[in-house]
């Protein structure tokens, strides 16, 4: 209990500190293009300092609870950041792939008003960083969009033997795009289920629309190696 409260007042703590960095850039006297620059490096040094004290293997739930804050501020602050920084992209994309990280490698389900929160936000703040020129929360939006990080009901049945309708799965996978479909595949190859990575890998393969994007093929090839006889890998190999 004191934990989780100790928790509670680390993500208000960090609330109020981008709350002031906002503050900061609006005020600023700097030219928009700088004040952008240090906002960023600002953003990013207040996101390491409160990211460090908790580990995604251990406890995710407070980091789920920063990402959502730090997503909102950026949103927040984006009506004055200079869209000639670089830096406002590079911080949107690494926010991104690191929420993103995180939420695969939930062991358990997020609990429920914790996951609403974070859709909820997601969703806000993709609109509104969208209508200012960035649309770097679009992947971490397809995600947030499912009731859950793993239910999705064509993605169980390309995972287990079932076999699924090719119209859902093309429309599935067109939708979660090779970047996310790969981060879940490599997530499934770390938790050793080599089987649910290769059926995925091989879907991947064999989508017109992904064009060879992401290796998908070799992966496939890599999990059939742990999960087949030689014999057997051969064979498939010819045919792939």
């Amino acid at each position: 209990m004191a934990e989780e409260e100790g928790n509670a007042t680390e993500v208000v703590a960090l609330g109020h500190k981008f709350q002031d960095l906002i503050s900061e850039l609006k005020r600023s006297s700097e030219s928009t293009l700088d004040a952008s620059n240090s906002f960023c490096q600002d953003f990013c040094q207040i996101l390491m300092h409160h990211g460090c004290q908790w580990r995604p293997d251990e406890d995710p739930l407070p980091l789920l609870e920063m990402y959502t804050v730090a997503i909102m501020c950026c949103a927040e602050a984006s009506p004055f950041l200079s869209p000639e920084c670089e830096h406002v992209t590079d911080v949107l994309e690494k926010l991104s792939w690191s929420c993103l990280n995180l939420l695969l490698s939930f062991s358990e389900q997020i609990p429920g008003a914790l996951w609403k929160e974070f859709q909820s936000s997601v969703k806000m703040a993709h609109g509104i960083l969208q209508a200012h020129g960035n649309s770097q929360l679009h992947t971490l939006l397809t995600l947030a969009e499912e009731n859950g990080l793993w239910s999705n009901a064509t993605l169980c049945s390309l995972l287990s033997s079932d076999i699924p309708n090719v119209e859902k799965v093309h429309e599935f996978l067109s939708r979660e795009g090779p970047e996310l479909l790969h981060m879940r595949i490599k997530h499934l190859i770390k938790q050793k289920h080599m089987e649910k990575a290769a059926r995925l890998a091989k879907t991947c393969a064999e989508f017109p629309e992904f064009g060879g994007k992401k290796n998908f093929k070799q992966i496939y090839l890599v999990c059939l190696c742990e999960i087949k006889p030689q014999e057997e890998l051969m064979k498939e190999v010819r045919v792939f």
